[in-house]
């Protein structure tokens, strides 16, 4: 090996660990891929799934760095990577054409997350009053809550309620500022209790409203109530009445069991007029976890979305999501 050797086989060594970097780095997004698309959910992966808007941009991140190092077969890979999980995430960051029917009974609906019981009940109550609302479910809904209601004066705003209240994370409830037949709770099988009743707004068909918390699948041992809580959750499609569920799904649209349920006669609200990204779970009681989508409203296909908003609740590790709806007008 001659001294002008030296440097060229250097380099050649350089980039040859370079480009073994890169496939390290691209091999976690291509089967992050795999699994997405396939709608595969095993274990820890349930929870990292949520995350996924974010693995999208750093794997655009990671096909320019490669594209731009010239390593064709690796910038080929990432670029694929990167565009599959742009077509799964992006869609949400844009209105729907189709967002249902916009002439009928508007109707606006709230659901927020109390926290063990322990969110501000005033904070929630000049939600109510500032965003006009008519429905409002709650999650983690306990009796100190609903005395705490009752003292901020949500009882004059929502006159009619189907209340589920028990300490701690279990308790549930519905406020309605229109009659509610059948009030009614019922307990999921991870042990959640979801309020429920018939919505009877002046001039529009009946609607059957639900308050929804699926197990969280926090630990390995919930995960099987986790699964079983979407798969039971009630459809809206073939002889089903037309519902409303908003809550605190402890899922995003990328867990292929929301997605699912969606699928039987629903539509995502928020996706549906493009803040499918805005965070409603995460940092907001002080923990260094990245904002997700957990908070939704799914509506039936024959109940137009007008618009969404996000907004903070004091206390509270969630945010509320309000949404403007159209319900269709009784026959």
């Amino acid at each position: 090996m001659t001294i002008t050797d030296a440097p060229v086989k250097a380099r050649q060594a350089r980039s040859k660990v370079l480009t073994v970097l890169l496939w390290i780095l691209l091999t976690p997004g291509l089967v992050w891929t795999v699994i997405r698309v396939g709608g595969w959910e095993p274990g820890r992966l349930i929870q990292l799934l949520a995350f996924t808007p974010y693995v999208a941009i750093g794997s655009l991140i990671l096909a320019v760095v490669t594209l731009v190092l010239r390593r064709r077969v690796a910038g080929l890979v990432a670029s694929l990577i990167a565009v599959v999980l742009a077509a799964c995430v992006v869609p949400r960051a844009l209105p729907d054409l189709d967002k249902g029917p916009g002439q009928g009974v508007v109707l606006r609906v709230m659901t927020a997350n109390m926290l063990l019981g322990g969110a501000d009940t005033a904070d929630v109550v000049r939600l109510v009053k500032e965003n006009r609302v008519d429905v409002l479910a709650l999650q983690e809904f306990a009796p100190k809550t609903l005395a705490g209601l009752t003292a901020a004066g949500l009882d004059e705003l929502l006159p009619y309620r189907s209340p589920a209240a028990e300490p701690g994370a279990s308790g549930s409830g519905l406020y309605s500022r229109y009659p509610l037949a059948e009030p009614n709770s019922q307990r999921n099988h991870g042990g959640f209790l979801q309020a429920s009743g018939t919505l009877l707004a002046p001039g529009a068909a009946p609607v059957v409203v639900e308050s929804v918390h699926p197990s969280a699948p926090a630990l390995p041992q919930w995960f099987g109530d986790w699964r079983t809580d979407l798969a039971n959750e009630p459809r809206s499609d073939g002889d089903n009445p037309r519902r409303i569920l908003l809550g605190d799904f402890n899922s995003t649209l990328d867990h292929s069991a929301l997605r699912t349920l969606i699928a039987h006669g629903y539509r995502d609200a928020a996706d549906t007029v493009g803040q499918g990204w805005v965070g409603t779970w995460g940092p907001y009681d002080g923990d260094l976890i990245p904002p997700v989508m957990i908070d939704h409203v799914l509506v039936d296909q024959q109940i137009g979305v007008r618009d969404v908003s996000v907004h903070g609740v004091k206390d509270s590790d969630h945010r509320s999501v309000v949404a403007e709806l159209t319900l269709p007008a009784a026959s």
